[in-house]
């Protein structure tokens, strides 16, 4: 057991291993802390290191605490959710019947899957497009929040692309009966905070 506890700690971070001998260490059992002070003893880490470790320890923690405390409730989400589909519905159904007299759609099957494909791709694009290069839509603006990573910063790309299609999660609404954050925001690490 100590052996698999060794190899385990060997390749931990040096940071990781501080963190489990101060911080985390009522999380591990007696013989993997030995393994890691065995480890930090073989790499001879500094002790000046342990401070530093604990002090981004902390300042995670108070951004992670003043982010969370940041964050807006169910209510406004819902605000958001309606002005922005509203506005998503209003685009659509003054486009879409424009560009429908441009194709040939030739029976009820073409329609149908046009119009979802449109739908489908409006929502992608206004909230995509809006949360990417803003961090907020319509709603948004008008309910003063924006989006952020965990970290508190503007999201990447790849968050707001896997934010937008986790909407699309049956019953993603529902969600936020239950917490402040839904299944788009728990799966791509995004929060909605107050914009101040």
């Amino acid at each position: 057991m100590d052996n698999n506890f060794s190899k385990v700690m060997s390749v931990k971070t040096d940071e990781e291993l501080i963190k489990i001998v101060t911080i985390n260490r009522s999380k591990y059992q007696q013989l993997a802390i030995e393994a890691a002070d065995q480890e930090i003893e073989s790499r001879k880490i500094d002790i000046s290191r342990f401070e530093e470790v604990r002090t981004k320890f902390e300042e995670e923690k108070e951004l992670t605490k003043k982010i969370e405390n940041n964050s807006v409730r169910s209510r406004i989400r819902f605000i958001n959710f309606v002005i922005d589909f509203t506005v998503i519905f209003i685009l659509f159904f003054l486009l879409v019947p424009v560009v429908e007299q441009f194709l040939p759609l030739v029976n009820r099957i073409q329609f149908s899957i046009y119009r979802i494909g449109s739908l489908l791709s409006f929502i992608a694009f206004y909230y995509i497009l809006l949360e990417y290069k803003t961090q907020k839509t319509l709603g948004k603006i008008i309910t003063k929040t924006k989006v952020v990573n965990f970290e508190g910063n503007k999201p990447d790309l790849t968050d707001i692309i896997s934010r937008t299609f986790c909407r699309l999660i049956p019953f993603d609404r529902f969600s936020f009966l239950f917490s402040r954050n839904g299944f788009h925001d728990a799966i791509s690490r995004t929060k909605v905070i107050k914009d101040v």
